[in-house]
């Protein structure tokens, strides 16, 4: 049974008046498994959303996953796949019985099924995958496969809802009502208006169709907001487009300009929410493919190499720290103080490159104000090391007795935390002039700068003033 928070759990509670996956829910849950009651799982699964599903899953152990998917009545359907993680999607199709993951994979869009099969490594599982599907679904899908990896082309839909550009807003509506909702798009907000050539020119919401006269042309109620994507437009610009621009779709574009699909908001969010979400895990030294339903050898694997970095960054710091041997051995009192001084740098370091490296991935860095921002940073480091430096001064003087030693403290303090703002934004920008990922590699450079100049700063000024 897994482990939940202490939660308290009402005999009454009305599950059936529940739409979330909340902490009386999972135990409920994971008690209706340990009894074995198909039941009550039904019940308590119900009403639940594809998203609240696929999170249950992922919490779940391997034995209770097993007992959920043969207990439960219900079937993994498109929405639920397609929300899983991609570390445990593999196992779940492997447990589903071919027609359930080929009645799954009908209901998906055709970018969803991209998605899916990209991230297989099963070549079986993507070719019953593949052989699931409708003809006209299979060669889009096989088409879109063919574009670059984290391209538009991978992104986009091919379910599109076009108009010429010539027609009216009446002649709209009687198209709509007149085509096999087999082929429409699950969700769509705008109708793409294209000329002769299949170009699109423009689109309207489906809210302005509804809201205007029959007879009004839709070239005359065009949104402002149009534009197009070359289908091998990288994603990450693609999602910063959307954001940008606050777009709600667009339309992908081949080399002629001819329409080939369509990219939907959520699409462009899930970008957004997966590169923040990699930033975050990269700048600890984690593998943005890592999460909580990895193995233990997988986690393993994933985070060695980064942790070996990380040890010969400490090496070097010691390295440092052993050319000052004799000073340390006179001055006992430096060894108890000289971690401050580089756990501040590296503090300080920590929250400059955060916060560069989130603004690189949203645009806000560039050359035109890199200089200026990095002399916030240094002033921002300055003044703080300036207020730490008077109260570890103080300490100084108080725990051992010396002014001098506090002096140096000090002094020490402010260099470090000056150089620990320039790092913290210049490395980021250097790193991703070279073309290496700011997120992934700034972490490491940082701390070795902060942890080097922390204690040369501090062992050289002692070594120059208490000896």
């Amino acid at each position: 049974m897994p482990e939940f928070d202490d939660a308290v759990i009402e005999a009454d509670t009305p599950y059936e008046d529940e739409v979330e996956l909340d902490e009386p829910r999972l135990r409920a849950i994971a008690e209706a498994l340990e009894a074995r009651e198909s039941t009550a799982l039904d019940d308590l699964l119900e009403p639940l959303h594809g998203a609240d599903i696929a999170d249950l899953l992922e919490q779940l152990t391997d034995a209770q996953r097993g007992l959920l998917l043969a207990l439960w009545s219900g079937q993994i359907d498109g929405e639920i796949l397609s929300e899983l993680d991609e570390a445990l999607r593999e196992e779940i199709l492997e447990a589903l019985p071919a027609e359930d993951v080929a009645e799954a994979v009908r209901e998906l869009d055709t970018d969803d099924v991209v998605d899916l099969i990209e991230n297989l490594e099963d070549a079986d599982q993507a070719t019953a995958i593949m052989g699931a599907l409708t003809e006209v679904d299979r060669v889009a899908v096989e088409q879109a496969l063919t574009y670059p990896e984290f391209s538009a082309g991978r992104l986009m839909q091919r379910e599109v809802v076009v108009a010429p550009s010539f027609w009216t807003v009446g002649q709209a509506i009687d198209h709509l009502r007149t085509i096999d909702t087999d082929t429409l798009p699950e969700q769509f907000y705008h109708v793409i208006l294209t000329d002769p050539r299949m170009r699109p020119v423009g689109h309207v919401t489906l809210g302005k169709i509804l809201s205007t006269p029959r007879e009004t042309p839709l070239a005359e109620i065009e949104e402002e907001s149009f534009r197009t994507f070359e289908v091998d437009d990288p994603e990450s610009e693609v999602a910063y487009a959307f954001n940008q621009y606050h777009l709600i779709s667009a339309p992908v574009v081949d080399a002629d300009d001819r329409l080939l699909g369509v990219i939907t908001i959520d699409d462009a969010i899930r970008i957004l929410d997966e590169e923040a979400e990699e930033d975050i895990l990269r700048l600890a030294g984690v593998d943005a493919e890592e999460s909580l339903s990895n193995r233990t050898l997988g986690v393993v694997r994933r985070r060695f190499p980064w942790l070996a970095v990380n040890l010969v960054t400490a090496i070097l710091a010691s390295l440092v720290i052993s050319q000052f041997e004799s000073v340390i051995t006179e001055i006992v009192a430096l060894a108890v103080l000289m971690p401050i001084v580089a756990s501040m740098g590296g503090n300080a370091g920590t929250q400059s490159l955060t916060v560069a490296v989130r603004a690189l991935a949203t645009r806000d860095l560039t050359g035109a104000n890199v200089w200026r921002v990095i002399r916030r940073e240094v002033m921002a480091g300055a003044i703080n090391g300036a207020a730490f430096a008077v109260i570890m001064g103080v300490v100084g003087i108080v725990w051992f007795g010396s002014p001098m030693l506090g002096v140096v403290i000090a002094v020490a303090m402010v260099i470090n935390l000056v150089v620990a703002g320039f790092a913290g934004v210049g490395i980021p920008v250097v790193l991703q002039k070279a073309g290496i990922d700011p997120a992934l590699a700034s972490g490491a450079f940082v701390t070795t700068v902060t942890d080097v100049v922390g204690f040369f700063a501090f062992l050289g000024l002692a070594a120059l003033w208490l000896l």
